[in-house]
């Protein structure tokens, strides 16, 4: 254990905002028993309501959390409040009793049948056959696209407004039929632009860009590889991980988790973890996936850094990764920034390549907040550039700068930047 976490830290571990105050409100000795921690775990009892004894223990090493509590979320406020109680120096070291020795024995032994696997040799590849019947069903499914799309355009936009969602779930629902996936569910998306101020022009847009992949897709073999694998990856064939760490792009560098978001949609939640590089200041996007309840990979957290060797998903803009192989434990640290000029450069650079990219990573320094004539919140450098904010609610991070200069990590999407953490000079990273 490379030393106890601050509190910053343990709050970025929260699901979500009230899972951070709950686990505040527990984080008091007298409401735990058969506290302990070593090396490599953190573990002890609170006293619920009523006769009800949780036990909750932490895994440092993962991070991984378990707690008979019967909270879906993950990490509970349980085991928030007992990392905080563990990060102000109150639970003592000691030996783990044999609830918590047990549940961490089976998380290595996991860990090691998973790394065997990881390391076993490639699977056979797919069947000829099998590939190119998929190959015939995506291009049916994408020619069929193409004249839908092109109907939308011929019959108007402004029947959009007032179309059923069935108009794009049936669309998408074909899609899915022809093994597209990935497209299903941006075409399903597109029944929300309909409802928002300025739609004809996005949703315009957005067919444009469906048409662009279409046509991208029927011209793939005289395209340049790596635009090939990002057609290819945006219509919805994926390339198996085992692949992409034995034969894709690595890179090693302190990484620094900047930002994460969770998502939910079509019963699975997605995390994304945005990273960038030290010394390259390069941004990697590590996804993970999980069912409703169960647990999502906590190993990156926002606010830390590590020194890792990434492996890059191939594509004309490497962006998503893998951590291939870790060469030591995370320590906290705040990001190293760019002006909005250079990020802007940095996102034009990367539209060049992709230009289906949906979202981009932004790590700003030394930038304040400040309110234009029209009352929006926009991010300004110190040399006058700015970025406009996406967000419902800017108080907290109104409190947290102070008005002075602050780093600042987010994503920056169509409508603007939404916020993800930010860092001040004299303080840890809070998240948004």
């Amino acid at each position: 254990m490379s030393g106890r976490w601050d509190r910053g830290r343990v709050a970025g571990l929260a699901p979500d905002a009230a899972s951070a105050k709950a686990a505040e409100g527990i984080a008091w000795p007298a409401r735990w028993g058969g506290t302990g921690c070593d090396d490599e775990a953190v573990w002890g009892e609170c006293q619920g309501s009523g006769a009800s004894v949780y036990r909750a223990c932490a895994d440092l090493a993962g991070p991984a959390f378990r707690c008979s509590c019967p909270s879906r979320k993950i990490p509970c406020k349980h085991v928030l409040g007992l990392l905080l109680l563990w990060s102000d120096g109150t639970v003592a070291s000691g030996a783990r009793p044999g609830w918590a020795a047990e549940w961490v024995g089976q998380r290595r032994e996991r860990a090691g049948r998973a790394q065997e696997r990881t390391a076993a040799p490639a699977a056979k590849a797919r069947d000829p056959k099998t590939v190119e019947r998929r190959e015939r069903r995506v291009e049916d499914g994408l020619a069929e696209l193409d004249q839908w799309l092109r109907d939308q355009v011929a019959h108007g936009l402004a029947q959009a407004e007032k179309a059923p969602y069935g108009l794009w779930d049936d669309a998408a629902r074909r899609l899915v039929d022809a093994q597209a996936g990935a497209l299903s569910g941006q075409v399903r998306a597109l029944a929300a632009i309909p409802r928002q101020p300025g739609w004809p022009d996005r949703l315009l847009e957005e067919y444009a860009l469906l048409r662009l992949l279409v046509r991208a897709y029927g011209r793939r073999a005289a395209l340049p590889a790596g635009l090939r694998d990002t057609v290819r990856s945006r219509v919805g064939f994926t390339v198996p991980q085992d692949e992409v760490v034995r034969d894709g792009e690595r890179v090693r560098d302190r990484w620094c988790a900047t930002g994460s978001r969770d998502t939910a949609q079509d019963q699975l939640t997605t995390r994304r973890v945005w990273l960038r590089g030290r010394e390259t200041g390069r941004p990697a996007l590590v996804l993970s996936f999980a069912a409703p309840g169960a647990p999502l990979d906590a190993s990156l957290v926002v606010g830390t850094e590590v020194d890792a060797e990434l492996a890059f998903y191939p594509g004309a803009q490497p962006l998503r990764a893998l951590v291939a192989e870790r060469h030591g434990p995370a320590v906290a640290a705040a990001p190293a920034g760019t002006s909005v000029a250079g990020f802007l450069d940095e996102h034009a650079a990367a539209l060049a390549n992709d230009p289906w990219l949906e979202r981009w990573p932004a790590t700003l320094e030394g930038v304040r907040l400040a309110r234009t004539q029209g009352n929006g919140l926009h991010v300004v450098d110190e040399a006058g550039d700015s970025l406009p904010l996406r967000m419902a609610d800017p108080w907290r991070l109104l409190a947290v700068s102070g008005g002075g200069p602050v780093t600042f990590a987010g994503e920056w999407t169509p409508e603007g930047l939404r916020p993800l953490a930010v860092w001040q000079a004299d303080e840890g990273g809070v998240l948004l």
